[in-house]
């Protein structure tokens, strides 16, 4: 098994942190993982992705042309990124930003209100465990809680440490979203 994720949007949104809490979570399964960051010299306003491979063998290299699964956190994320996700991938969309449909009908499309659900919870800074909620219920390589423990992780010792619980709930809210999509799963 090799699982591919490209995490993409606009900096401040958490791409990078959702992606190193995925990888953290493989890691802490047991799996070979790589996290591989890329981002603008802005800190925030500018575009940031990062791609993620959780496997169950060595991992050749971190660059992945065609991920198995997108989380596309804004407009310009979806256009650059929906043509490369493999047949049969999946597509995770924040719909509270992104008003078209994915155009692709080979692909899982996963529309979440990120925004919305992150209001609901009364913290905006939320939408990224929101989307990676929905991204874990979707490809089902960890269970939601190695997630929330992998968060738990990385929000740890830093000031965010009191946030761990609107982010559990964050991903929860994200998981229980993508169940609409998804059947038997």
């Amino acid at each position: 098994m090799e699982k591919s994720v490209v995490f993409a949007g606009f900096g401040g949104q958490g791409i990078l942190l959702a992606g190193k809490v995925l990888a953290r979570a493989g890691m802490n399964e047991g799996f070979e993982v790589t996290w591989l960051p890329s981002y603008g010299p802005e800190m925030r306003g500018g575009t940031a992705n990062c791609t993620v491979i959780v496997a169950d063998r060595p991992i050749g290299s971190p660059v992945v042309d065609s991920p198995d699964a997108l989380v596309a956190m804004n407009f310009p994320s979806l256009d650059k990124f929906e043509p490369r996700v493999v047949e049969g991938g999946t597509i995770v969309v924040n719909s509270s930003l992104v008003k078209r449909k994915v155009r692709r009908s080979d692909v899982t499309a996963i529309p979440v209100p990120t925004n919305e659900i992150a209001a609901e919870l009364g913290n905006p800074r939320v939408v990224n465990m929101v989307a990676l909620g929905a991204l874990v219920r979707a490809l089902g390589i960890v269970p939601l809680e190695a997630i929330e423990t992998a968060m738990a992780e990385e929000l740890r010792g830093r000031s965010r440490g009191k946030l761990v619980a609107v982010n559990r709930e964050a991903l929860r809210r994200g998981f229980g979203e993508a169940g609409k999509y998804l059947r038997d799963r």
